[in-house]
């Protein structure tokens, strides 16, 4: 063990093994001192001991876990963390498989310490995605086993009703692979019945309370607690748990896992069988032959849960009701009585819980187990119910304290087979240990021919007359010499007296304390029998999940044979367990509850005293303590203690060992409180200890003063030091000041003498530097003047000549001047449609106040067309382009101002079976319409779409999107059309053209535009203007001749469109509206 000053605290040792002196009293003020100062946790060597303080503490945070990753055993303060690193670094090191024993009784804390065990490993093992997944799915497997396995007890909110072992499997890296969970002995009696103030298992009040109404309503439930008789029609509230939450927080859980949203279904639909069939009642009735008979009361209970199952009301009823017997060849059907029938409804129910919790167990080690068959290291975590003794003890508390006597055994001997281990490796002579020996009471429960277990299944199995008092007086007659056994019968043969014993129950002493148990139920809950009626009626259920429950009901599979008994299974099981504990190096956590009223750091020593015992802690410390309390490397112990001899103190240059001894050697201790192993030092006793310890004290404080010595001083000559350089510097700085200051005051004084030397040699040069300037500008007037007058008396005589002309200049001048001052002061509007300009002043201006207009109107005009986007502006000039060629020439003009230029009518982008006639020009589209040619024969007139791109004109079929005529641009001589307000429209071909046969008539409701286009992207194309022609007569040129068109202006025209009509052979008359 690694010393610390936290281990040696002689009031609240954190090791027991180092308490002395060793009594029961001293162990629990120990405890209780420990408990006061919020230290929960305490060693006994490598046994950890834990008080559930019933509150949160801040010791779990991730902080904490990175104090305690990869550190020694002993190094810091005792903690469950602690000793789950030592049990993973050593699997992962050392290759050494290791399990976790958790024991104490309900409401200490085990689960909370196997959550905490495995959040710990989650938190140091490696990262990763799939490892996490890993991880995540081990975690979430509590609150799901939780929710069906845990209750609210007397003594704890959140009880686990069975007992757990969970094999975490690792690979060579120390990384999660998987896990496998193995569940003992589910406490399903509780299904029917609980003590009041208890609860019966959380998840039927989690899905009352947490279920939408849709699900209540799918599995017929309501959400009333009371109104269910399993639930003792009692309310469902409990302080600090929100069952609602947690139902929510289970099916995560199970989504985590890799449950399907079908089998949760199942799932929650069998369990609300369960809690269904509480509230089927029985009436009693006769038949005609005076037997009695039972039938069910409410049918209306006992029809939803057949609809839940699958399963005819007629069938579930039989079962219940009665009974199908074979003797021989004969099958007799017998009817059951009301207390009979409601021992088959009970065992039904408890039945299907229970195998329904085996089925949950098995289904989450389906996604949880190694798949792979590497080779795999094993970490086992056992959380399972510790000593119980109550007032009245039954069945499952015999059970669970077999299961304790086991582990105790365990316990033991892998205890002592450890020390002797350690004592053979170290060198040391081992010394036999005197203790007490439980294999005795273990024979005394599981003895294949003697034991209780054996006579308790003989008994079952026994025809005839089979009750509780035959089975106690079989125990009496075989047992009654035996030490660890006595009953009222054995007392009465020993002549005792002992009121406490009552009749109908014998007593074994355990370990951990006498316990009395009452046989009553002891037949019945051993047999654990189920009605072959009820399993069949099971099977022949179409609920998939519920059918596979019951593979016994088979009429295929039947057998006479009786199934194994409750306590046979559970004997195989803890014998199935032992051996794996065997296998594995065992870390123990011993769990104490404090108080029985669930208060925060309340402590009673009564109540902990007797969970020690039952613990047998005092046992474990006697153990741990046989031959020497105290061993430590010679590394870790010489470091602590080397300044306790001069020789060792302050370095050690030679080795551990040979340090060591020349330590102890002069601290004269006696030769028996010494050893020295191979590796480590062993000390006898904790009183040599703690006088070492106290030893280490006192010459730590005096090293303590002689460092703070030798600190103070080398502090004050550090400081004299300081001040004496500062000094100095100061001084220098002073000096360097002062004289700076001095020739500041030299160099300023010198500085004004040559300033004012300076000036006055200045001021004399600037005043020669005047007068000699006053004396050139008197010459330069004087000659100035004399030019000036021999210049105006030269020019006098031209000047009045020509006066008048000036005058008049300048007047024009300044008259000008003034209007396009108040020009520009007064310009009107930028908008386009004002044509407003001020009137000229003067009429001389009446030209230039014109072309100032127009001027200013061209450049609004350019400025208004310099902002207009690209469509626009192209908008605009075919527009102007139409003006051009229709105003005031064809009546369709003024009707087409209000209808925008499009361009685009057919929507060819939307509608893809006119995208191909545009791949057929090759070009940008110009202009896409709908038009009607005109029969050159019949004058009749047929749809057509026309195309105009940027080279060509394209006629095409509308009903097959087919192009009939491909003309280009270069092709077209010229375009006719008529005055009048219709979409008359001759396109005229050169004689030359390719691909058509003459001259085009065409009818069309956009005429301006498509002429306007077609002109523009004419003149575009070839340069040259598109002659156009508008009049009411002309001729058009076909292939069997040329035809003379007149257009005539007729109320006979349609309105729809101008109407044709063949003349003869070479004419043709349109009438238009």
């Amino acid at each position: 063990m690694e010393g610390s000053s936290s281990l040696l605290d002689a009031e609240a040792v954190a090791d027991l093994v180092l308490l002395d002196p060793l009594t029961e009293e001293s162990l629990v003020q120990t405890l209780r001192e420990r408990f006061r100062r919020r230290d929960i946790y305490t060693y006994i060597g490598n046994v950890v001991i834990s008080v559930n303080p019933y509150q949160s503490l801040p010791i779990y945070t991730p902080e904490k876990v990175e104090e305690y990753r990869n550190c020694s055993f002993f190094a810091v303060k005792p903690h469950i963390y602690a000793i789950a690193d030592d049990a993973y670094r050593s699997l992962r090191d050392r290759d050494r498989d290791q399990c976790i024993l958790i024991t104490g009784e309900s409401g200490a804390g085990k689960t909370e310490a196997s959550k905490l065990v495995m959040s710990y490993v989650a938190a140091v093992s490696s990262k990763g995605e799939e490892v996490n997944k890993v991880k995540e799915q081990l975690l979430q497997s509590n609150p799901v086993l939780e929710a069906f396995g845990n209750a609210k007890t007397v003594r704890n909110d959140n009880s686990s009703r069975f007992g757990k072992y969970m094999d975490i499997e690792f690979d060579f890296k120390g990384e999660p692979l998987g896990g496998v969970i193995s569940n003992y002995l589910l406490e399903k009696s509780r299904i029917v019945r609980h003590v009041k103030g208890e609860r019966n298992f959380h998840i039927f009040y989690q899905l009352l309370a947490g279920a939408s109404p849709q699900l209540l309503q799918q599995l017929k439930l309501r959400q009333d607690c009371g109104h269910y008789g399993y639930l003792n029609r009692e309310g469902s509230s409990l302080p600090g748990m929100d069952d609602a939450a947690n139902f929510h927080a289970m099916q995560d859980a199970m989504r985590v896992i890799g449950f399907s949203p079908a089998e949760v279904t199942e799932l929650l639909e069998v369990t609300a069988v369960v809690l269904k069939l509480g509230n089927v009642q029985l009436s009693s009735s006769f038949q005609a032959s005076g037997m009695e008979a039972c039938s069910i009361s409410d049918p209306q209970e006992l029809r939803e849960v057949c609809e839940l199952i699958g399963l005819e009301p007629g069938a579930l009823e039989r079962a219940l009701c009665s009974r199908t017997v074979k003797a021989r060849d004969e099958t007799v059907l017998t009817s059951l009585t009301v207390p009979q029938g409601y021992y088959g409804r009970d065992a039904l129910a408890k039945n299907i819980y229970s195998r329904l919790f085996d089925w949950l167990v098995n289904r989450i080690n389906a996604s949880i187990q190694v798949k792979s068959d590497k080779q795999r290291k094993v970490m086992g975590v056992l959380d399972i119910y510790g000593f119980e003794i109550f007032q009245d003890n039954g069945f499952e508390q015999f059970i669970i304290n077999y299961c304790n006597e086991k582990l105790q055994q365990i316990f033991i001997l892998m205890t002592l087979k450890e020390e002797q281990e350690e004592y053979v490796r170290e060198g040391i002579q081992w010394t036999p240990v005197e203790f007490f020996d439980n294999s005795i009471i273990c024979n005394l429960i599981e003895n294949s021919t003697t034991g209780i277990l054996a006579m308790l299944d003989e008994e079952c199995l026994r025809p005839g007359v089979v009750n509780e008092d035959t089975f106690l007086t079989k125990l009496n007659q075989l047992l009654a010499t035996h030490k660890h056994y006595e009953s009222k019968e054995t007392q009465n043969a020993r002549r005792v007296t002992d009121a406490s014993l009552p009749p109908r129950c014998f007593r074994i002493h355990h370990y951990a304390g006498k316990v009395t148990y009452n046989v009553t139920g002891f037949i019945e809950k051993n047999n654990d029998l189920l009605f072959r009626d009820l399993s069949q009626a099971m099977w022949a259920a179409r609920h998939a999940l519920l059918r596979s429950l019951f593979p016994e009901g088979d009429p295929q599979k039947v057998s006479l044979k009786l199934p194994p008994t409750a306590g046979f299974q559970f004997k195989l099981s803890v014998a199935l367990l032992m051996k794996n504990l065997y296998s594995k190096n065992p870390n123990y956590i011993r769990c104490i509850k404090p108080n029985d009223t669930k208060s925060a750091m309340v402590f009673t020593p009564e109540l902990v005293l007797a969970q020690a015992r039952y613990l047998g802690l005092m046992e474990n410390v006697r153990v741990r303590r046989a031959g020497y309390a105290f061993r430590q490397l010679y590394g870790p112990f010489l470091q602590r203690y080397k300044m306790l001899n001069p020789r060792t103190w302050p370095r050690w240059d030679r080795g551990d060992r040979e340090g060591t001894e020349v330590l102890l050697a002069g601290l004269e201790f006696p030769a028996e409180e010494l050893a020295f192993g191979h590796t480590k030092i062993f000390i006898r006793s904790p009183r040599t200890l703690f006088d070492l310890e106290r030893q280490r004290q006192e010459r730590v404080a005096q090293l303590v003063t002689l460092i703070q010595k030798m600190f103070r001083g080398w502090r004050c000559r550090t400081q004299y030091q300081l001040m004496r350089k500062s000094q100095i510097l100061i001084s220098a700085w002073f000096r360097g000041h002062r004289q700076m200051n001095r020739y500041k005051q030299m160099k300023r004084s010198a500085l004004i003498l040559q300033a004012y030397a300076r000036g006055w040699k200045s001021r004399r040069l600037l005043r020669e530097l005047k007068s000699q300037c006053r004396r050139q500008a008197a010459a330069t007037t004087i000659a100035a003047h004399w030019r000036g007058y021999q210049a105006r008396r030269t020019y006098r005589k031209y000047f009045r000549s020509s006066a008048s002309t000036c005058l008049a200049n300048f007047i024009y001048r300044r008259l000008v001047h003034r209007y396009l001052v108040g020009l520009a002061k007064n310009l009107p509007p930028l908008s386009v449609m004002d044509r407003t300009w001020p009137p000229a002043p003067y009429r001389f201006l009446d030209n230039t106040n014109q072309e100032l207009k127009n001027i200013f109107y061209r450049w609004k005009c350019k400025k208004y067309r310099d902002q207009l986007p690209a469509s626009r502006r192209a908008q605009l000039q075919a527009r102007l382009c139409a003006s051009e060629l229709f105003k005031d020439k064809k009546t369709l003009y003024p009707k087409s101002l209000q209808q925008p230029f499009r361009g685009e009518y057919l929507g060819l982008k939307q509608n893809p079976k006119y995208q191909k006639l545009h791949a057929v020009a090759k070009d940008k589209l110009v202009m896409a319409d709908t038009v009607r040619k005109v029969n050159r024969a019949s004058g009749k007139t047929v749809p057509r779409l026309l195309l105009l791109t940027t080279e060509h004109l394209v006629l095409a079929d509308p009903k097959a999107a087919q192009p009939k005529t491909v003309l280009s641009l270069s092709d077209i001589h010229g375009v006719s059309v008529t005055r009048f307000s219709d979409g008359f429209l001759a396109l005229h071909l050169k004689e030359v053209s390719t691909g058509a046969k003459g001259d085009f008539l065409l009818l069309s409701e956009h005429l301006i535009e498509l002429v306007t286009r077609l002109h523009q992207t004419f003149e575009a194309t070839t340069g040259q203007a598109l002659p156009l022609h508008i009049t009411d007569r002309f001729s058009t040129r076909f292939p069997k001749g040329d035809v003379s068109i007149t257009v005539v202006e007729s109320p006979k025209a349609s309105t729809n469109g101008p109407v044709c009509k063949k003349k003869g052979s070479n004419k043709m008359e349109v009438l238009v509206h």
